[in-house]
């Protein structure tokens, strides 16, 4: 039986992926990204699942930091989830949930149900938690508070909550793609829907150099290798250094991607691989979680 680290506590997001992944295998919920990944390094767990990636609010960077400046782990796959969100409260209070002085969550749930937020609770503070379930977990804890949190529906049965309001993300069409990270180069496999092959890269230019990045670009473009995704972060070098991290829509041991990775390499560029693996869909037979 493995261990897997994820970011909890339980009921979170992560852990709804991490259930329908490995089922067989233990759960370990740790409190931020970083701990998740510094439990594979220090041997705690032999994976850790993090997110890196929401439809509506783009890229968690805390999770590229610190995989490219701290943890030396590999993607070995990748996992896509609907993401519903709910308003829950006590049940102490399911009766006059609209008087509630404050709500709790995650900053890109808080960020996803804007529209609801500012027609129902206009005037509200929100609290940032570290997560969803961490929200969920706290309004459980806390019966004397008119608060609420806005969670997935495992949360609320995970913590004795009440969906007071379902759904209330403003748009329909949202999923969060989730890491699996090893410290092996072993490639997982799943009977889950596949999504297709991708492979992640770090590329850092050579300085000052005019034209560097549409050189990189055109060593993908001319062998028609498709790109998921080009985001830019800072190297924490001095202003104006930065790093690119590049989703190519093809596996690694295609012909062609490693030739592009040569050929970047001869413009003087450092080339670094953080994975090569699948993805696939979590959480369809669970759309109301």
């Amino acid at each position: 039986m493995r261990k897997i680290a994820f970011l909890g506590p339980a009921a979170t997001f992560t852990d709804i992926a991490v259930s329908d992944a490995f089922p067989e295998d233990e759960r370990i919920p740790c409190v931020t990204i970083p701990e998740c990944m510094d439990f594979v390094l220090e041997e705690k767990a032999d994976l850790a699942v993090v997110p890196i990636e929401n439809a509506l609010e783009g890229t968690v960077n805390m999770t590229i930091d610190h995989l490219f400046h701290e943890a030396n782990l590999t993607i070995v796959g990748e996992l896509t989830a609907p993401i519903q969100q709910h308003l829950l409260v006590h049940p102490d209070h399911a009766e006059h949930w609209k008087d509630a002085v404050r709500i709790l969550s995650h900053p890109h749930a808080i960020a996803q149900c804007h529209k609801f937020l500012s027609s129902e609770f206009y005037g509200v503070p929100s609290q940032q938690m570290t997560s969803t379930a961490a929200a969920a977990k706290y309004v459980s804890e806390h019966p004397e508070q008119c608060i609420a949190a806005i969670a997935n529906s495992l949360s609320a049965k995970e913590y004795g909550l009440v969906t007071v309001q379902a759904d209330i993300h403003d748009f329909n069409f949202n999923h969060t793609r989730f890491l699996v990270l090893s410290k092996t180069h072993e490639e997982l496999t799943f009977p889950l829907p596949k999504t297709g092959g991708k492979t992640t890269i770090v590329v850092t230019l050579p300085t000052d150099r005019p034209g560097t990045l549409h050189q990189v670009l055109a060593t993908f473009a001319w062998r028609n290798l498709n790109l998921g995704k080009i985001e830019s972060r800072p190297l924490k070098t001095g202003l104006g250094n930065y790093f690119f991290i590049i989703d190519v829509a093809q596996r690694i041991d295609d012909v062609l991607v490693p030739g592009a990775f040569a050929e970047m390499e001869a413009l003087g560029c450092t080339v670094q691989v953080l994975g090569s693996y699948y993805g696939y869909e979590v959480g369809q037979a669970k759309n109301k979680v």
